[in-house]
């Protein structure tokens, strides 16, 4: 059915069809046995792919990935579609626009994503209302950054901010330094300044009754002595984990026309293109950690295979976004049909 929709979703600007496409799901949740209607279609309970991570269950170990609901307003309506955890954000202290539109691209050919959004949210304030509001039990992380205005010098307090505000109602959080659509937030994966952010916030973590897990989240485009420096700011922070990775800023490879690509403008690539090189940051990163570091794999997540291959470099958990836009609603069921946890 989707891939009948599909042609005339993507008739529609891509974040204009996003907003319609989310706004379709929330109304069909709301009409009388929309639920159920949505669960018979979409949800697969599959006990033999639940993982226990952090204290936290997970039904299954595919999750959708920040920015597809930055300001948890459909957290319901999606968690019908079977996901095992759903991540919000980035939030950021205040609300802010983003960058100028159009920032969102799509790349057929490639089955990718370049998107330019500049960390566009409702700010944490508003988010936690919705918060306190959700019925689903669905694992949720907060994904947090640092507002545009906010100087890198300040950064911790914004973070800090977004953690305590946040702290009460997500299970898990993802400290946000490798998006490359804010400008110069990147800069904050290095290694000292990275130091004092995580060992700030895993501080003030420490000191609460029940602490919960946080991640950082980094970008592919990190050569291996970086790597290396974000293994050791992780073990001495002793955060719970990573997310690799965020989008890329590499071109290389694309079937779409150059000069297409090119009048899209700056922004991260995501989509099958990003599957190589993300699985190379995987496999180097458990490589060196040799899965003492609990990770979570993100980044060109299309079909079974793709997912499976995360799953057998060692990922506890995988993440999906562009693959999910292009596959449709049937996603999580369809690679919940194959894949196997390698326990």
């Amino acid at each position: 059915m989707y891939f009948l929709l599909r042609p005339l979703l993507f008739l529609l600007s891509a974040e204009k069809a996003h907003h319609f496409s989310l706004g379709m799901l929330s109304l069909v949740y709301r009409l009388p046995l929309g639920k159920q209607v949505l669960q018979f279609l979409f949800y697969s309970e599959k006990k033999n792919l639940a993982q226990d991570l952090w204290g936290l269950h997970f039904k299954n170990p595919v999750g959708l990935a920040a920015g597809f609901d930055k300001n948890a307003k459909y957290i319901d309506a999606l968690a019908c579609l079977g996901f095992g955890f759903i991540e919000i954000g980035t939030v950021t202290p205040l609300p802010q626009d983003g960058n100028p539109l159009p920032r969102l691209f799509r790349l057929p050919k490639d089955k990718a994503i370049i998107n330019r959004m500049g960390f566009n949210n409702d700010g944490v304030d508003a988010v936690v209302a919705r918060l306190k509001k959700r019925k689903s039990d669905v694992i949720i992380g907060g994904n947090i950054g640092k507002n545009k205005i906010t100087p890198n010098e300040e950064a911790t307090k914004d973070y800090v901010i977004c953690f305590e505000k946040l702290f009460a109602y997500v299970d898990y959080f993802v400290v946000n330094v490798s998006s490359p659509n804010t400008p110069n937030l990147r800069e904050l994966q290095e290694k000292s300044v990275l130091f004092e952010l995580l060992n700030t916030l895993q501080k003030i973590n420490e000191q609460k009754t029940k602490p919960k897990p946080i991640l950082l989240k980094i970008a592919p485009d990190l050569n291996e002595t970086q790597l290396d420096d974000i293994l050791e700011v992780v073990h001495q922070s002793k955060i719970a984990g990573i997310i690799a990775s965020n989008t890329t800023l590499d071109r290389s490879g694309l079937q779409t026309d150059e000069a297409l690509v090119s009048n899209m403008g700056a922004g991260g690539l995501s989509g099958e293109p990003l599957l190589n090189k993300s699985n190379e940051v995987l496999r180097y990163l458990q490589s060196k950690n040799e899965h003492q570091i609990p990770i979570i794999a993100v980044g060109g997540i299309s079909n079974a295979k793709s997912a499976q291959q995360k799953l057998n470099l060692g990922a506890q958990l995988i993440q999906v976004y562009s693959g999910f836009i292009y596959e449709g609603p049937s996603m999580v069921k369809n690679l919940l049909k194959k894949i196997q946890l390698n326990k």
